[in-house]
């Protein structure tokens, strides 16, 4: 089955997720066409936190208004939407993506791994571990990073050798790197890779982060199927054809995971 991913790259406003929450839904407008839809790390609340009591200010459990407001969004729309936000579960506060599917109380969370900069002062150190989604209704298997998880290989392996089709990473992306990066991690594991990345720049306490822009989304060939500009405020659309990544060979005697020697490997 054909299906349309969507990426949507727009500046979260820090601190103000009514007025957030108001941008997505618009743009949810143009991502209409799409099956699923990916939006930025802490999309809901902007991103360059100082502490935990900043964190704790906006942070919302799962079921919280804006998830609760965001997947109803999901179920009248028939999308699958990922999102980046500010989770508050018990005392604990993380860096988080919600899996919001288009059916009601349905979703699933991921919380970030791998923290960057000043996140390990604000959050504390994501608990789920990797793990792919399968949605039979359209027959697809979707694993989620965020971010700086990105800069280690064993992230989108793991989601890989889990079965999934598509990786999608909601991103809030200050440095270069990933640029050659993210479509290796499609081609070293044959999966989709749908990068939501945010624009614009925020300022605190005299130090001011930039955020790269340049959302794209990757064939399991590393080709690139779209791409963004660096300040757009945008939607962009792929399609995709989940089960061609399934099968992990390149000729008739090679398959990059079948041939896999992990008794070899020391991770």
């Amino acid at each position: 089955m054909l299906l349309r991913v969507a990426v949507v790259q727009f500046a979260p406003r820090f601190a103000d997720p009514q007025r957030n929450l108001a941008t997505i839904l618009s743009l949810l407008d143009w991502a209409q066409p799409a099956h699923i839809v990916v939006l930025p790390e802490l999309a809901t609340t902007g991103y360059f936190f100082q502490s935990r009591d900043e964190v704790a200010a906006y942070a919302e459990p799962l079921d919280g208004p804006t998830l609760e407001r965001l997947h109803r969004e999901a179920c009248w729309r028939g999308q699958l939407l990922i999102l980046g936000f500010a989770e508050r579960h018990g005392d604990r506060l993380y860096n988080s993506a919600a899996l919001l599917l288009p059916e009601p109380n349905e979703r699933r969370v991921y919380r970030k791994t791998h923290l960057f900069y000043k996140e390990k002062l604000c959050f504390d150190p994501g608990d789920t571990g990797f793990f792919v989604v399968h949605y039979p209704r359209w027959d697809v298997r979707i694993g989620t990073m965020i971010c700086y998880d990105w800069r280690f290989p064993e992230a989108a392996r793991t989601l890989a050798l889990q079965g999934a089709d598509l990786i999608a990473c909601p991103a809030n992306l200050v440095t270069d790197a990933w640029r050659m990066v993210m479509p290796v991690r499609a081609l070293e594991n044959k999966v989709y890779l749908a990068l939501a990345n945010r624009t614009g720049s925020e300022e605190r306490n005299g130090e001011q982060l930039t955020f790269r822009g340049e959302s794209a989304i990757y064939s399991y060939t590393g080709a690139t199927l779209c791409r963004a500009g660096a300040d757009d405020t945008t939607v962009l659309i792929a399609e995709i054809e989940p089960t061609h990544t399934r099968n992990k060979a390149f000729d008739p005697l090679d398959d990059i995971f079948a041939d896999r020697r992990p008794e070899h490997y020391r991770l």
